[in-house]
């Protein structure tokens, strides 16, 4: 039986297991694809994100936003009940949980043979390449302000006369697009689900030779896509797109 929150559950844990899945494949000791490089990474993720709003969409969450930062803005729009909200968010973040556990699965073998700890934190979640918290925060903040507001621009009319299914397609080209432009500062999380459910899996799974789930970091990724949110709701409905 379909569900929103099933939708949503799906469709993240679908997003995470190519996303979590092309950062391992990429730098797993031994895959086939190791050293493959930042532009199949960014193209996994695009294609993750495409595909999990296709299954959200088909698994009973007809708004399929796959993040909860999207979730907070429309909630800010009067799309959802702060019930429905809260909901749709716990059942993104366990849907990260569940992708992170799949991608520690899938790579048994591998971990033992990789001995960098950060490496194997990496395949999780996002970390900065400089570490400065107030920056970091703020690149999140305006990833995500790029990735509402745009999100907002593209379903808006007349913008928004495209064809049925095409709009996920052209979200994962905006997710791709952003990760090919300033994607190398934080990771570009610009969604709490994608980093804490997978930084929770993380912690919970046995992975061989792992370290720190880095928590001094992970409110970043966390309350920097939530801001970014609600700035991206306030300048789409003053200027009029909403």
């Amino acid at each position: 039986m379909t569900t929103p929150y099933l939708g949503e559950f799906l469709g993240v844990a679908t997003l995470i297991f190519f996303g979590n899945g092309v950062v391992a494949n990429s730098l797993l000791k031994l895959s086939k694809a190791e050293g493959a490089g930042w532009f199949n990474i960014i193209t996994g993720w695009m294609v993750g994100v495409g595909m999990g709003v296709y299954v959200a969409i088909a698994c009973g969450a007809p708004q399929a936003d796959i993040n909860p930062a999207v979730t907070f803005a429309k909630l800010l729009n009067g799309v959802y009940t702060t019930p429905e909200a809260l909901m749709i968010m716990i059942s993104q973040v366990a849907g990260g949980f569940v992708g992170g556990c799949m991608t520690y699965l899938f790579f048994r073998g591998h971990w033992e043979l990789t001995e960098d700890q950060g490496i194997k934190l990496a395949i999780f979640c996002t970390g900065p390449a400089i570490r400065n918290y107030g920056q970091n925060l703020l690149c999140e903040i305006m990833a995500t302000v790029a990735l509402i507001f745009i999100i907002f621009a593209m379903f808006s009319k007349p913008v928004g006369g495209m064809a049925p299914g095409f709009g996920p397609f052209m979200v994962a080209v905006l997710v791709w697009g952003l990760g090919s432009s300033i994607g190398g500062t934080t990771g570009y999380a610009m969604n709490p689900a994608r980093d804490l459910g997978p930084r929770l899996a993380h912690a919970f799974c046995p992975i061989p030779g792992k370290g720190s789930s880095d928590w001094a970091y992970a409110w970043v990724p966390v309350v920097g896509p939530f801001i970014g949110g609600g700035i991206a709701f306030a300048l789409a409905k003053g200027i009029g797109i909403l």
